[in-house]
């Protein structure tokens, strides 16, 4: 068993919730678990609890809350009440209380005014923050796939969260990565505090990986290393994050991605990178 590294979070978005990737995690010293509350149609918790009730003990679980069940679909809400129903329900599944939860996706409910929006992402986080400060969760964050309308509403009136979770990598887009590193940045969030997630841009075995050589973004020597580690391994820096959170069901596919730890990207060409990002952007049409 391999000491524990807190720089990988085993994702059950799209898990089978089996107990052998449970107990591998641990053989590899992967101890985080990242759920939702809406994963696994609205029984993720429960399926994790099937799986492995007697090693949730072991990790450090976060799940999110902010999409609730309505007529077999899934609707986003920021209302207090329900976000405060969905942490309970998530202890009683989960048979613990999670070591964080994050506010999932808000950004999904905050259209209108940039006053009206303000104040239900005020609400919502400070339901959150109360259910952590009530020892429901060990502490909260936001999840935000798309965190571009999130700055302009920090200010110092709202709640500062324990962590931030972002999307990760070479595809997330410059307009996400400068999004995220602005929201860290009104929070004054450390790296260790903002998360990255999709470091695949959705899958690790979309053609586009066997094009691009994204070794180049790597510190040589890099011998024995693949496209799909090196991917995953820059993503620790678009932007700068401390953990990324990767889902796998294989054991194999998270060991390699363990090993990829020990390498460093190479911050001369991905300045670059971020620069010719930028370049195209300016050169789209208004």
């Amino acid at each position: 068993m391999r000491e524990c590294d807190p720089r990988i979070v085993l994702g059950l978005h799209r898990s089978r919730y089996e107990r052998r990737i449970l107990t591998s995690a641990l053989d590899l010293g992967v101890d985080a678990i990242d759920t939702s509350f809406n994963y696994h149609g609205f029984s993720a918790h429960t399926a994790l609890a099937t799986a492995g009730s007697d090693l949730l003990p072991r990790f450090k679980i976060s799940t999110k809350v902010g999409f609730f069940p309505t007529a077999g679909q899934a609707e986003h809400s920021l209302d207090p009440d329900r976000l405060r129903e969905a942490v309970e329900r998530s202890i009683r599944d989960l048979g613990r209380a999670p070591d964080l939860v994050f506010l999932h996706n808000p950004e999904r409910s905050l259209t209108g005014s940039s006053a009206a929006a303000q104040d239900r992402l005020g609400m919502a986080c400070a339901a959150v923050e109360r259910a952590a400060a009530e020892g429901l969760c060990g502490g909260w964050g936001i999840s935000s796939w798309d965190p571009r309308p999130l700055p302009r509403l920090v200010d110092g009136t709202l709640p500062r969260p324990d962590a931030v979770m972002v999307r990760a990598g070479l595809l997330a887009g410059i307009d996400v990565l400068e999004a995220s590193e602005a929201l860290a940045a009104r929070w004054d969030l450390n790296p260790s505090q903002l998360w990255g997630m999709s470091p695949f841009g959705g899958s690790a075995t979309q053609p586009l990986w066997g094009k691009l050589d994204p070794r180049v973004f790597i510190q040589s020597p890099h011998d024995g290393l693949s496209a799909v580690q090196a991917t995953f391994r820059v993503a620790y820096w678009l932007p700068r994050v401390g953990r990324i959170s990767v889902g796998t069901d294989s054991p194999t596919h998270l060991g390699e991605l363990v090993d990829a730890l020990r390498y460093e990207a190479n911050l001369d060409n991905l300045s670059t990178y971020r620069r010719l990002l930028c370049e195209q952007r300016d050169r789209q049409p208004l």
